[in-house]
């Protein structure tokens, strides 16, 4: 056995793979392995990958999956989230999601639907980064640190614990650029972007500032991120287990990103409620000089913090979520690697003891 295999068996243990690269698993009722009886195996790494499975390069290219899969869409709506910061800091004037956008027409003109939209695209690609990088690194860490049976059994535990730590990491690079995007977005004299509001952020909070909304937008992202990553594995497993005739090993790619996205938008809706209230929390600090939790609780009221802007974001966090997971997964398939999720998290085969004479 050359040097290659011995190192693709390391890392893909046989209740998960075959032993040959070249040759697909899918279900046996017959095999007794941990995770075939009624498990979905997902397909072995072929020969010709262009990159090794949880290599220093598999990391960055899901970096760079992540970039692209955050920073387009969170642009690609900033339309949306601009009403929605409006009607969560101003609902008397910003009564509707269409009322919303006619103020927004009518006051700032059809340019005025994208204020912030670069330091939305900046902020949400660095967090984009980090959050997919790290949650497939945590992934393993968890997995390896687990055994394959318990990585198997505990694989909920496993995603739950690889996204929170994350996110973590995701909000540090994120928060400087949402809290300059909240304070463009909803107080349209402050500053016509990032190139001037960073400055005058700055200049009004000191840089402190710029970090006062982050454990909010913990509160905010990191419930939001484990439902994020758990859910749509969980649903993705589901889909391939009872609405889909074959294994995945025998859906075409289109067939997978499709299930991708359909994964990924039922995740975003759950993502939503969740982690709604901690976003009205957000935008309600960082449009406000020197407030506190507590005069948001205030002012908007418990049950605001639940509901005001939840329908809007209920549809811009579901469409969000399944484009994100539908281009993620389409970069991962570009440069060669799997589709995620359908199967349980893979781990390192626990160590054998050493025969002593």
């Amino acid at each position: 056995m050359d040097l290659s295999e011995k190192s693709r068996q390391s890392l893909f243990p046989s209740y998960l793979y075959t032993s040959s690269a070249s040759k697909v698993l899918g279900r046996n009722p017959k095999s007794t392995d941990l995770g075939s009886a009624g498990s979905f195996m997902i397909q072995a790494p072929k020969e010709s990958m262009k990159i090794e499975m949880f290599s220093p390069a598999y990391y960055a290219a899901c970096t760079a999956g992540g970039i692209l899969s955050c920073g387009l869409t969170h642009t690609a709506v900033t339309p949306l989230d601009l009403v929605k910061c409006n009607m969560q800091i101003n609902p008397t004037k910003y009564k509707s999601i269409s009322s919303g956008f006619g103020v927004l027409l009518k006051e700032q003109g059809a340019r005025g639907f994208f204020r912030g939209w670069v330091p939305t695209l900046l902020g949400y690609s660095a967090q984009g980064a980090c959050k997919f990088g790290f949650y497939e690194f945590f992934k393993k860490y968890y997995s390896d640190l687990a055994g394959p049976e318990n990585a198997a059994k505990y694989k909920t535990l496993i995603y739950l614990g690889g996204s929170a730590s994350a996110e973590f990491i995701a909000d540090l690079a994120l928060c400087p650029m949402e809290a300059v995007k909240v304070r463009v977005q909803t107080q349209p004299g402050f500053a016509r972007g990032l190139s001037d509001g960073l400055p005058k952020f700055i200049k009004s909070e000191g840089f402190g500032g710029l970090y006062k909304g982050i454990v909010p937008l913990w509160g905010r992202q990191i419930p939001y991120t484990m439902m994020k990553f758990a859910s749509f594995e969980t649903v993705v497993e589901m889909i391939y287990k009872h609405a889909v005739p074959k294994p995945k090993s025998e859906c075409d790619k289109t067939t997978q990103l499709g299930i991708s996205f359909a994964g990924g938008y039922i995740a975003g809706v759950l993502c939503a409620v969740v982690s709604h209230p901690a976003d009205n929390l957000v935008s309600f600090l960082n449009n406000a000089k020197g407030a506190t939790v507590g005069d948001a609780v205030k002012n908007m009221g418990l049950m605001g913090l639940f509901t005001r802007g939840l329908p809007l974001r209920i549809v811009m966090i579901g469409t969000l979520t399944g484009a994100q997971w539908g281009i993620y997964d389409a970069f991962k398939v570009f440069v060669g690697l799997p589709t995620t999720g359908g199967g349980a998290p893979v781990a390192a085969p626990a160590q054998q003891p050493i025969a002593t004479a």
